[in-house]
């Protein structure tokens, strides 16, 4: 079986070959460029409104920056648009000093008249916080990854003494609230360049033709086809490397490493761990990864009965086998999940509660509750994502698994915008879904999709709301103790396992291939992609 997987790969891959071989590529054409080959479209240009990866990678790092930032060898935040920041002894005030003379982009319908200052702070902010902003309902999803952790109930206000300097007012210490403005969701706007839409009728333009103050400026997106950037020379750290920056949209991972193999692409994205062998016997091909601050997990929909029985959800933990999802999925690319929290997390411990693979026991506790003629759905993404190479073949799974101990389920697979809204209508019975941080906070693992403001964020798939869980993680955010957040992270794991919304299966490797001659990327544990300081070789270096 395993040779004939092999064997079907290299035949696709052969055809992908000759099929851009005989059509030829744009990007060789390009000079001074650098070309990804992203997984998906977009689902817009502006982080603030969305959790999905994609977008992030198309948004987050290339046209935005943030006040703050984290290091990616430390793991510990460092200056951006801020230079500097304080912190009141009782942990309610932050006070930033903001950097001068810093230009934001241009387009064809919006020309800066001047740099930005701390009037753009509050308008990006004040537009999640505040309901009377003109631009609050603009975005039709929300503000999910703020939602999620509170940030509207967090925040008293915001002030800004001077052109320089902005304060956040907590209404109470948040010991992740540095991280979470250092997230990829931070991104700081142009107040001006709203004022200018909002005045022309056209506001929802912010969220789709972005203007921001990062390393590239938007060019052009067309749907299934590409994202066009290029390099901003008026950037205030150090230039992009390369003038011209295209995101490739390849969907297919044969076609996205057909195109890295003929110089098509430098960069590819989320490649499946078969394809690995194809690329390290390729001088020309190098492949990076990183350990991830990620977990990939099958919710269930906890509002719908049966699983609104604990134990119910706790059978069906244990009706699957982890270790061949591990093995036929991620070949050696993951490990396995005991729990949500990643063993690169500081706040990760071995969870005592953890259940094992244990049909028997499964299939016993079903019994009892009458279930022996359950039917199912698995809903599961249509793409590949760093948490889950294949979220078809991990379904296909645990579809068997179910089998064995008496339960038929059926397999569910959308179009992702099909799909992300079809999710917001909470129809599946359970879904294959994951979660990859964007900061080193644990926090960061628990409130965006499982607190009781996730799920008013419709982040929460799992639709499971528990008073106890929440009220853990807002102890553990009031404490600036290491040692004793930590304690209460693994109190808030050995809940989850109790009460099982969800099962967490593997913690993968973030994974990119990529040409020998392409040099400077960087992959962090978490948060999105950069390509500001990635060059060719060959080329002379700023």
């Amino acid at each position: 079986m395993m040779k004939l997987a092999q064997n079907r790969f290299i035949q696709t891959l052969a055809i992908c070959l000759s099929l851009i071989l005989i059509s030829g590529c744009q990007p060789k054409d390009i000079p001074s460029g650098l070309v990804y080959c992203s997984e998906g479209n977009p689902e817009g240009f502006n982080p603030q409104t969305v959790t999905l990866g994609t977008t992030i990678d198309a948004s987050s790092h290339q046209i935005y920056n943030h006040l703050i930032d984290f290091d990616v060898s430390t793991g510990k935040v460092s200056p951006s648009l801020a230079t500097s920041w304080e912190v009141s002894n009782d942990g309610k005030t932050y006070t930033f000093k903001l950097r001068k003379g810093v230009k934001f982009h241009h387009n064809k319908w919006f020309t800066p008249s001047r740099n930005f200052n701390a009037q753009d702070v509050l308008f990006s902010f004040n537009r999640i916080i505040d309901e009377t902003n003109p631009y609050h309902y603009v975005s039709h999803n929300g503000y999910p990854f703020f939602q999620s952790i509170g940030f509207q109930s967090l925040v008293n206000s915001i002030s800004a003494p001077n052109t320089h300097t902005v304060v956040f007012h907590l209404n109470h210490p948040d010991a992740s609230f540095l991280s979470n403005l250092a997230s990829d969701f931070a991104v700081i706007l142009s107040k001006e360049y709203a004022d200018t839409l909002l005045k022309a009728g056209t506001p929802q333009m912010i969220d789709q033709f972005a203007i921001g103050t990062g390393a590239f400026t938007f060019k052009q997106y067309v749907k299934n086809e590409y994202i066009r950037y290029q390099r901003n020379d008026d950037y205030w750290g150090a230039r992009a490397k390369v003038e011209h920056l295209v995101f490739d949209i390849t969907r297919k991972n044969s076609q996205r490493l057909a195109k890295l193999l003929t110089d098509d692409c430098g960069v590819s994205a989320l490649p499946k761990p078969l394809e690995l062998k194809v690329a390290d016997q390729n001088p020309h091909i190098q492949i990076q990864q990183q350990r991830g601050m990620n977990v990939s997990y099958w919710a269930f929909n906890t509002s719908k009965p049966p699983f609104n029985d604990p134990e119910v959800r706790q059978a069906l933990a244990m009706a699957i086998n982890k270790d061949d999802i591990l093995s036929v999925v991620y070949r050696q690319t993951a490990v396995e999940a005991y729990s949500v929290l990643p063993p690169a997390s500081w706040a990760h411990t071995i969870n005592p509660k953890h259940q094992g693979y244990n049909p028997t026991k499964a299939r016993q506790i079903l019994q009892s509750k009458g279930l022996t003629d359950l039917r199912m759905n698995i809903w599961t993404m249509p793409t590949a994502r760093t948490y889950n190479p294949n979220p078809v073949k991990t379904a296909q799974l645990i579809q068997a698994d179910l089998a064995k101990v008496g339960i038929k389920a059926k397999i569910k697979n959308y179009d992702w915008s099909v799909f992300s809204k079809k999710l917001n209508r909470s129809q599946y019975d359970s879904v294959l879904l994951g979660w990859n941080a964007d900061n080193s906070d644990p926090d960061n693992f628990f409130s965006p999709y499982l607190s009781c403001s996730a799920l008013k964020s419709k982040s929460n798939r799992a639709q499971w709301c528990n008073p106890e869980f929440d009220d853990i993680l807002k102890q553990a955010k009031v404490i600036t103790d290491q040692a004793e957040r930590k304690k209460l992270y693994q109190q808030a794991e050995i809940l989850l396992s109790e009460q099982a919304p969800l099962v967490p299966l593997a913690h993968s490797n973030r994974i990119i291939l990529k040409r020998s001659d392409i040099k400077g990327v960087k992959l962090a544990p978490y948060g999105g992609i950069s390509f500001a300081k990635v060059y060719h070789s060959k080329e002379l270096k700023d």
